[in-house]
């Protein structure tokens, strides 16, 4: 007997589907939007740091200023849940020495002993690490659009960054894969931000803990702190110190950890992780338009891979049509 697909009822999308639609495509906004915060925070900072700024001073600035912006979040979790901190420390600690200050410290670490362009190819080879480390853990290869999406990205930050006549250095390279082992951290840490661990009292607490440690670090004398008050030139014009420093402090990277923060959870680390590579794009952007280097042709080249290689490992996570993180991964890295 035929039934004429006519009889049959029409089953229209859920609601919780289209809801878990709505906060994947929120979690890419956010995702995005603080790529494009924390892209604006290099080209801010380098004048400063020519100009006589030392980075201790520039980095306990900016996580200090930064979690004191968050630190209302951090007060009404800790006012509404009893024993927030002591039930959540361990992710506080980690999320402040590892993605917060460990991060920074290792990249312009290994800045200064290589290349930018090196450090920062190496720093981005997280989203890699992520999936490698995945696969390791499971035992389960990683889809063809996940395979191609991670080679098709690293081909265009090779491109973009423009590793040409670098120099190999094992110190820098280690500090450099040190800093990319802290980004793993960032997303695998901050995928565990839900209803019991607020997204902007982690970004806070762990700002916040980056600060004192930096601050003990600059009092005893194992960081140098110089705070010298120049101008400094962006896009041709003088400006005060402390106008480079309230954009980078109080919006960039305020507004980058919120924001990734948030993010991470919707999408899941990996999807995350790929769309941080933007950040490279938008900051050849910012340098372009403040500091007028201008990106060469072959780097346009490199950011539409990197474009590509995300899109393709977004269409992996949407064919699984899973809720919150579990939609852009398999089985995550324990948290540090």
């Amino acid at each position: 007997m035929t039934v004429s697909t006519a009889s049959l009822p029409v089953i229209a999308p859920s609601a919780a589907f289209r809801a878990n639609a709505r906060m994947r495509t929120s979690g890419l906004v956010m995702g995005v939007a603080s790529a494009l915060a924390f892209s604006s925070s290099g080209p801010f900072v380098k004048p400063l740091l020519e100009a006589g700024w030392s980075l201790g001073a520039a980095l306990l600035v900016r996580m200090g200023v930064a979690g004191l912006v968050l630190s209302p979040a951090l007060f009404l979790a800790i006012k509404r849940q009893r024993g927030f901190l002591k039930r959540h420390w361990r992710l506080i600690v980690g999320f402040g020495l590892m993605p917060v200050l460990g991060c920074q410290l290792f990249f312009f670490s290994a800045m200064q002993r290589m290349p930018v362009a090196v450090a920062l190819l190496i720093q981005y080879l997280a989203p890699v690490m992520l999936v490698v480390a995945v696969w390791v853990r499971t035992r389960r290869a990683p889809s063809a659009l996940v395979l191609w999406g991670s080679a098709v990205a690293m081909v265009g930050l090779v491109l973009v960054v423009d590793i040409s006549g670098a120099s190999f250095d094992l110190i820098g390279t280690l500090l450099a894969l040190a800093a990319a082992v802290c980004v793993c951290a960032y997303f695998v840490i901050s995928e565990r931000a839900g209803d019991d661990l607020p997204p902007l009292a982690l970004a806070a607490s762990g700002l916040l803990t980056g600060a004192i440690v930096m601050g003990v670090l600059c009092l005893t004398g194992i960081m140098p702190f110089q705070a010298p008050a120049v101008d400094v030139v962006l896009a041709g014009v003088a400006v005060p110190w402390w106008m480079p420093l309230f954009w980078v402090a109080a919006i960039a990277t305020t507004l980058g950890y919120a924001l990734g923060v948030m993010a991470v959870p919707r999408i899941g680390s990996r999807v995350a992780s790929f769309v941080g590579l933007s950040e490279v794009l938008f900051a050849l952007m910012f340098a372009w338009i403040f500091l007028a280097e201008v990106p060469a042709p072959i780097q346009f080249v490199g950011g539409a891979l990197i474009l590509a290689g995300v899109v393709l490992v977004r269409a992996d996570a949407s064919s699984t049509g899973n809720p919150k993180g579990a939609a852009a991964t398999t089985p995550v890295v324990p948290a540090p």
